[in-house]
């Protein structure tokens, strides 16, 4: 590993934090940890467990267990006990490559027969989470990966074309279901590298960084594929504003994957701090995983450039469709339009192709990629109608073949035998003076059904009056979307990637009723 000193924006390799690898340092490691799980008895289609924050032992793994034919199993370290339990039998993982202290709090729910890698917790991701040491280190006994991969041997074998990343569902309804992909030949492969490469902004040549969480399908797929082909991939362990500035000045870097909360917090800089930083190298800033407001949109490209781009899609679809900075600005709340490999159809629950402007579930089609859930098909056929399948969004493409997203199935509310979709609310929510973020959803009631709740969460230093809200939205709502009950807290949850964690919000109210709709 690089210790020497050097010029951040000339390295070309990897980087978290104080470590440094050189392309050639990584591709050693890669193979030298291959050769390590095949000793460990990972065969092809078999499965490699990883539970770590960023880190760059994530990616090696990665790379090691797919060189080798196996799918690598990002699993979200945030969970425990039954959770883990579920997903490490479900795939059937043969070695799981954990950080320490992660390993102390949930050693009880690994299963038997599962190989357990040790990755000690570095002073870089000690520092961002406020970690102790003692719980960071390797307890004896124990494979320890870095005296693990000092004593293999670099593997000779060519890597084996095959399966990529096998990333569970985030179960919000059951269990989480792995999306196992089937294998790509070498000429499919190439076709996704360029695919990816045009929609993620990470191509040859490109100095790239990514903030979000590793476990994730966008952030993996990401990271995969500029660690690989990029002259530069910075990981970073924990997402921070300024010093997400910084990293862009000191490396110069072109290209990264965020999502619309960094935006957010990046926004909330004073100017006096974000003059201080050159961004002029940023080319592309891709953002996914959750809807982003419009004046927040508005607001980066004012500042980044016209570099800022989406994406829509799911782990299940990839990216089906893609926005830039100028379509952004021309169609303010589109996601975009259809990528070329993809295809899309807005499906009334009869099946029937919907009309431009008319609200309807949405199902595409990516043939560079094809999968099954791991063990369970019928779940697959489920979702699929003619070869398309849908993720449980609900949304409409306008007449120019532009796509908005409306809601999810499952967030739809009904009232009184009415739809109506949490998002459309969310949007007035956004741009209501003091409001910080908000989430809407359905609770019980008596005589509707549903009604609709609000919870709020104001900017530092404001008072939110829910009256004055609730008269707010009457002026651009109509009178059945407005809610029942709104209520101001102080953090709403959320997940790494951004999203709120609306279940937490949602099931207080439900659990004393005999029913969840």
């Amino acid at each position: 590993m690089t210790t020497k000193k050097i010029d951040m924006g000339m390295f070309k390799g990897i980087v978290c934090g104080s470590r440094h690898l050189s392309h050639a340092e990584f591709e050693r490691d890669i193979r030298k940890t291959a050769s390590g799980f095949k000793a460990l008895g990972v065969e092809p289609g078999d499965c490699v467990g990883i539970f770590m924050r960023n880190d760059i032992p994530f990616l090696l793994a990665s790379h090691a267990a797919n060189h080798v034919g196996a799918y690598p199993v990002p699993i979200n370290w945030h969970l425990a006990g039954e959770e883990l339990t579920y997903i490490l039998d479900d795939c059937a993982a043969k070695v799981l490559v954990i950080h320490a202290d992660l390993y102390r709090g949930i050693e009880a729910a690994i299963p038997e027969g599962v190989t357990c890698v040790l990755v000690e917790t570095h002073e870089d991701l000690r520092q961002a989470y406020g970690l102790g040491r003692d719980a960071c280190t390797v307890p004896k006994g124990l494979i320890n990966w870095d005296q693990w991969l000092e004593s293999l041997p670099v593997l000779e074998q060519p890597p084996i074309e095959g399966p990529s990343s096998m990333l569970y569902t985030s179960g919000t309804t059951g269990h989480p279901k792995g999306v196992r992909r089937k294998p790509l030949d070498a000429q499919m492969a190439a076709r996704l590298r360029d695919f990816r490469s045009r929609f993620f902004g990470c191509t040859p040549g490109a100095r790239c960084a990514v903030p979000g969480p590793l476990y994730h399908s966008a952030p993996n797929s990401f990271s995969m594929q500029a660690s690989r082909i990029s002259d530069l991939l910075v990981i970073i362990p924990r997402f921070d504003a300024e010093d997400m500035l910084r990293q862009i000045q000191e490396y110069r870097l072109t290209a990264a994957l965020m999502v619309p909360i960094m935006f957010i917090r990046m926004l909330k800089l004073s100017d006096e701090v974000r003059a201080r930083y050159d961004l002029s190298t940023l080319e592309f800033i891709v953002h996914t995983a959750a809807p982003c407001p419009i004046d927040v949109k508005r607001r980066m490209i004012e500042w980044f450039g016209p570099v800022i781009n989406e994406f829509y899609g799911s782990t299940e679809s990839s990216a089906v469709v893609a926005c830039n900075s100028e379509q952004a600005l021309t169609k303010p709340g589109s996601v975009g339009t259809v990528v070329p490999e993809a295809e899309i159809r807005i499906l009334d629950e009869q099946g029937n192709i919907q009309p431009p402007n008319t609200i309807g579930e949405i199902y595409t089609r990516f043939p560079l990629l094809n999968f099954t859930y791991n063990g369970n098909p019928q779940a697959r056929a489920e979702i699929e109608k003619d070869g398309f399948i849908t993720s449980g969004d609900v949304g409409y493409i306008d007449e120019d073949g532009f796509l908005f997203i409306a809601d999810r199935v499952k967030d739809m509310v009904i009232s009184g035998g009415v739809n109506i979709y949490p998002a459309e609310i969310e949007s007035v929510l956004h741009s209501y003076p003091g409001i910080k973020d908000c989430a809407v959803f359905g609770i019980p009631d008596e005589e509707f059904g549903e009604s609709i709740m609000a919870v709020v969460e104001a900017e530092a230093g404001n008072e939110i009056c829910v009256g004055d809200v609730k008269t707010y939205l009457r002026q651009h709502l109509a009178g059945f979307k407005v809610p029942r009950m709104i209520e101001v807290g102080d953090k709403l949850p959320r997940e790494d990637s951004g999203k709120i964690f609306k279940r937490r919000l949602r099931d207080k109210y439900w659990q004393q009723v005999d029913r969840k709709i």
